[in-house]
């Protein structure tokens, strides 16, 4: 009898929560066309404007004071921009994905390169990112962080197109004003595994930390084993603290040689390996298995964010040492 109630109480749960989110999805639908139309008329009173900055700020704040009036502070001088900004960087209203909030869309409306602001759209809808996470990722540059963007969207995608430099650690709680151990900060991985997961990039899955690979004659131990269900390889992650040596590059050379010939099914792609340190060097990159291995990778890590000028001055550098390993 008790498990009869517990049916019935988790169906009419079920129908409950369906009915909220429909009713969520059609008010969102109904927002997010409401704001978009009257982008567009503001958009079209201004064209008709002899000069068009001037006078399209001046009737901004008269129109916005008399909605303010009469529907509340959602119609301001800063949300009435809001929604102009909205419709010139989505102006055909079908191609709106209502899966994204008026939050979303007020945070990608203020990117002005298109390629830069479909890259966080996509990312958004595919990985279902809450606004919170899409601020992150805005905040932290993620679209100038990946290696390569896909030029065509017919074309497959490749590790490249994953992989970032540098890698943003902050919500492992470590501190960066001292030397960690690479213990800690795997642990501190795995204890923020989700997170981890989710700036790491695309289609990763974790598989094993410290995993044991037995030859004939050694043990050994990779710190970290994930699969990408996207390129159908095994990727694994060898963490360095300090320097970048020759020995670390040609350690994880030979861990994903190892792990193809030991764990990659008939199935899989080739594994890739990536060094993740703390510092890379431009002479260890060009003189190693870096410059001509497709299958390893180094990338850099911060255990802090940093200010949008030194990240960008840091991407600079990463990009430079990227060309250097490609021969570009």
């Amino acid at each position: 009898m008790e498990t009869d109630k517990n049916m019935l109480f988790s169906e009419i749960k079920e129908i409950i929560l369906l009915s909220r989110q429909r009713v969520f999805r059609m008010a969102n639908s109904v927002l997010l066309e409401t704001y978009w139309q009257i982008g567009k008329l503001i958009i079209e009173d201004e064209q008709q404007g002899k000069e068009r900055a001037e006078y399209g700020k001046a009737v901004l704040k008269t129109l916005a004071g008399q909605l303010t009036l009469e529907f509340g502070k959602g119609f301001d001088y800063t949300n009435l921009t809001n929604m102009r900004k909205f419709y010139l960087a989505f102006p055909i209203l079908d191609a709106l994905r209502q899966e994204l909030s008026w939050t979303h869309y007020r945070l990608l409306s203020r990117i002005d390169f298109q390629e830069k602001r479909n890259f966080y759209l996509k990312e958004s809808v595919d990985n279902n990112w809450n606004s919170r996470t899409l601020q992150r990722q805005i905040n932290s540059l993620a679209f100038e962080r990946i290696l390569e963007h896909k030029k065509d969207v017919s074309e497959k995608p490749t590790i490249q197109n994953l992989i970032k430099d540098p890698y943003i650690f902050e919500f492992l709680g470590l501190p960066n004003d001292i030397k960690n151990s690479e213990k800690n900060i795997e642990t501190a991985i795995i204890d923020h595994i989700q997170k981890f997961l989710l700036e790491f990039g695309k289609g990763f899955a974790f598989v094993a930390r410290q995993q044991h690979i037995v030859t004939d004659t050694s043990d050994f131990y990779i710190d970290l084993v994930f699969y990408n269900y996207i390129l159908k390889c095994f990727v694994i992650i060898d963490l360095k603290t300090g320097e970048l040596s020759h020995q670390d590059i040609g350690q994880i050379d030979m861990y994903v040689r190892m792990y193809d010939d030991l764990k990659k099914s008939e199935s899989d792609n080739p594994t890739v390996g990536i060094l993740l340190c703390s510092e890379k060097d431009e002479t260890i990159v060009k003189y190693s298995v870096l410059a001509d291995k497709k299958s390893v990778f180094a990338s850099q890590y911060l255990l802090y964010m940093p200010k949008e000028e030194e990240l960008k001055q840091i991407i600079e550098q990463d990009r430079h040492l990227f060309e250097l390993e490609n021969g570009e």
